[in-house]
């Protein structure tokens, strides 16, 4: 099992910081913070570390520069102040990173550019890109354009993103409490901090996703996420309060400090992890008990045979969710038929395709390689 001890050799890694942590009291952004994150970077690529940097803080940035004290409701309000915020806020920290002779390049990434197979490929490339040329990214979700329906909803679930997206070595999650507790602390005064943690589902289950603060999206249910996605990618994460001193590199020192998520030793592979994570499911197939039994217990692919029923508008190659009779969603999939044929064949067999749509792709609905089991450890 990975020890904190281990996270010294971590090369590439991705640093999350909440707008709660680059702005101060007042909600104005916070220069010191930024110079000694500076300071920081420059020391570990110094070492030869690879830096990435998921920054939130553009609404904050713009508010400040705006003087308004309250963030606004409408979408179209907070996409203005986002797009004017966001230069400044690149400004500020290319300004902070020039000082030190660091070059920084702003990336704004949308929940379309992580499902989308091809632009998926093409952030992959550019942020490589950057890397190789000792740029540093500065990373956020390009709320100026961004709607409901292709939000990512918060940076700790983007840097998971961009983590798993660039295989990092180590996410780091800085945020303005100390870790993860084992109750709330601003309700229990003896509330602790877990060191460290290896099975994240069960805190999941018990956490409200209703958090957040004035100027933030984020609150400890989706840190959790996020520590949730690399780590079944086999990346550790570290949840730790942003403004204690030295923090970055006393992690990277195996130090201990925060919360310490401890990875799969086995992980999925991208292609499972886009399937689970990534996509947006099209729609939904209904299944029998034999089915279920089949693909749960057995290993087995999706067979027409097994279907009950579908929802949905999928065609070949959507991502849709397998629900058993019980009505638990038990697996995403590839699929190779469309809603349409996949009406025509339901309930029939494999041998049966061809006589019945005229044409065969596959036996298999879903194969097993296309497909995600969600009930398998901390999916």
């Amino acid at each position: 099992m990975m020890t904190r001890g281990d996270l010294i050799s971590a090369k590439r890694i991705v640093i999350k910081i909440g707008s709660s942590i680059i702005t101060d009291e007042k909600n104005i952004i916070d220069d010191t913070f930024l110079k000694h994150l500076a300071e920081q970077v420059y020391k570990l690529k110094k070492k030869n570390k690879e830096i990435i940097i998921v920054s939130s803080g553009a609404v904050a940035a713009g508010m400040m520069v705006l003087k308004m004290k309250e963030k606004p409701k409408g979408i179209s309000e907070k996409q203005a102040l986002a797009a004017f915020g966001q230069g400044y806020l690149i400004a500020k920290y290319n300004d902070v990173f020039n000082k030190y002779n660091m070059l920084v390049a702003q990336v704004l990434l949308t929940s379309e550019d992580i499902a989308n197979r091809k632009r998926y490929l093409n952030a992959k490339n550019t942020l490589e890109n950057l890397i190789s040329k000792d740029i540093i990214p500065i990373i956020n979700e390009n709320d100026t354009v961004a709607t409901n329906e292709i939000k990512l909803g918060d940076n700790d679930n983007l840097s998971a993103e961009v983590a798993c997206l660039i295989d990092a070595d180590l996410l780091i999650i800085l945020s303005d409490v100390e870790g993860f507790y084992d109750k709330n602390p601003q309700q229990f005064k003896d509330a602790n901090i877990i060191d460290t943690v290896t099975d994240v589902n069960k805190y999941l289950k018990k956490v409200t996703s209703k958090t957040g603060t004035a100027v933030g999206t984020g609150g400890i249910f989706t840190k959790l996420q996020a520590a949730k996605k690399v780590m079944i990618m086999g990346i550790p994460c570290v949840l730790a309060k942003g403004k204690q001193q030295n923090v970055i590199t006393k992690i990277l020192k195996g130090e201990n400090i925060g919360t310490f998520f401890i990875p799969l030793k086995k992980s999925i592979s991208h292609k499972k992890y886009f399937i689970a994570f990534n996509v947006k499911p099209k729609g939904k197939i209904f299944i029998d008990d034999g089915a279920a039994e089949a693909l749960l217990k057995k290993g087995k692919s999706l067979l027409p045979s097994g279907i009950l029923s579908a929802t949905g508008n999928f065609d070949i190659g959507d991502v849709v969710e397998i629900e058993d009779k019980k009505k638990n969603v038990i697996a995403r999939g590839l699929v190779n038929y469309s809603r349409v044929e996949l009406d025509k064949i339901k309930g029939k067999k494999s041998s049966e395709i061809e006589k019945i749509l005229g044409y065969k792709y596959e036996d298999e609905v879903i194969h097993r390689n296309n497909m995600v089991l969600l009930t398998e450890k901390f999916i």
